[in-house]
């Protein structure tokens, strides 16, 4: 499979469980295989308009395409599945991030790997160590290094749904 890939889903609009089956099925037309998939997450939304809470999910896999060929199948697939960027964090029918791709680095005005906000956001690092606890933070910050187990510890113990 080469690089491990991993992908960030969410959804808080309609039938979540569906979106993000869907999502993972329009992906893997477009070039991705998934390996491992984590359970579903409930998580309280952070920041942005009052909404419902989200089915959150994260996706191990590999690809053949580049990382910005990659970003590009995720944006089709969010367009196509009625994703509207109306409102900073407003309400989705999906979300589908590249949180990492191997250890590749970019910084980009579209693109920025790995994710920058990964390692503060409880709704990513939750997913991400159930399918790899023992992934390291590649970026060039003070989590480099760290497991996303040490980073989800470092944010505190407190359980969300699952």
């Amino acid at each position: 499979m080469g690089r491990p890939v991993f992908l960030g889903l969410g959804s808080n609009l309609g039938d979540r469980e569906a979106a993000l089956d869907g999502a993972l099925e329009r992906l893997a037309a477009r070039g991705f295989r998934v390996a491992r998939r984590s359970s579903l997450w409930l998580t309280e939304p952070v920041g942005g308009p009052p909404q419902g809470w989200f089915l959150n999910a994260v996706a191990e896999g590999g690809t053949a395409l580049r990382p910005e060929a990659l970003l590009e199948a995720c944006l089709a697939t969010e367009r196509e599945m009625g994703r509207v960027r109306a409102e900073r964090n407003g309400p989705r029918a999906i979300d589908v991030d590249i949180l990492f791709f191997g250890d590749e680095r970019r910084d980009t005005p579209g693109l920025v790997l790995p994710h920058p906000r990964l390692h503060e956001r409880r709704f990513v690092l939750e997913p991400l160590a159930e399918v790899a606890p023992h992934w390291r933070h590649p970026g060039r910050h003070p989590e480099l290094g760290r497991t996303a187990r040490q980073l989800l510890d470092r944010l505190g113990s407190r359980e969300l749904a699952s």
